[in-house]
């Protein structure tokens, strides 16, 4: 498959040497895209001395915004896959093949790797969890499927799903959202497991208070996707 790799990264200068060369160690024949989401370090900088293709947003649009803008490149330049990989180390490369299979039987549109489906050293904090567990509770119900990690932000989609991204992306936390607007057009999802590290370099946004407002604002994004028509 012509493959591209998007990484979304916000302040990661200190991780991306890392996660770009454990990419061009195990996934040598993907193309790489770090779309700089408006970092106030060197995060493009250091991208760039690596010799990766950087995308620079002038300020910061969140994950979604970031995600989309890669999606919209893979789109213009033909790309048959699209690989989201985070920039702070927590997504191992090897495991980039599991989900390129996944994709390759041709029974799912999309492909999530989960932390839940074989044990692993991830260990969220209880109130990541206790969303973890709620999301997946609601989006199974909604799929009609088994979905156990609604949040991961890694993840391969084909062609199909590029071109639907492309032009309709969740703005702010995107990963739960866009598998339910997925589901309503029509295109299956499915998962592999993963395993995944803590990551290596800055510090998660997620507090026990944002935990819940994001809960909440998620949810109700869920339902009102679900009342349109």
């Amino acid at each position: 498959m012509n493959i591209l790799v998007i990484i979304p990264a916000y302040n990661e200068e200190k991780s991306l040497p890392g996660v770009i060369r454990d990419l061009q160690d195990h996934v040598p024949q993907a193309d790489i895209l770090v779309v700089n989401d408006g970092s106030k370090d060197r995060t493009e900088t250091v991208a760039r001395d690596l010799g990766v293709m950087v995308l620079g947003l002038p300020f910061n649009l969140g994950i979604g915004g970031a995600m989309q803008t890669g999606y919209r490149y893979a789109e213009q330049k033909g790309y048959d896959s699209a690989i989201q990989f985070d920039g702070d180390g927590q997504h191992v490369a090897s495991e980039i093949k599991a989900l390129c299979e996944g994709l390759q039987q041709g029974s799912a549109d999309i492909i999530v790797g989960s932390r839940f489906l074989r044990p692993g050293e991830y260990r969220p904090s209880f109130f990541r969890m206790l969303g973890i567990w709620i999301f997946s509770t609601v989006l199974s119900a909604i799929l009609g499927m088994r979905v156990t990690d609604t949040t991961s932000g890694f993840r391969a989609a084909n062609r199909r799903v590029i071109e639907f991204f492309a032009r309709n992306y969740p703005e702010d936390y995107p990963e739960v959202e866009s598998l339910v607007l997925l589901h309503r057009a029509g295109m299956n999802i499915g998962e592999v497991p993963v395993v995944m590290r803590d990551r290596t370099g800055g510090r998660s946004s997620i507090t026990p208070i944002r935990s819940a407002y994001y809960m909440v604002k998620v949810l109700l994004a869920v339902f009102i996707d679900l009342l349109k028509k």
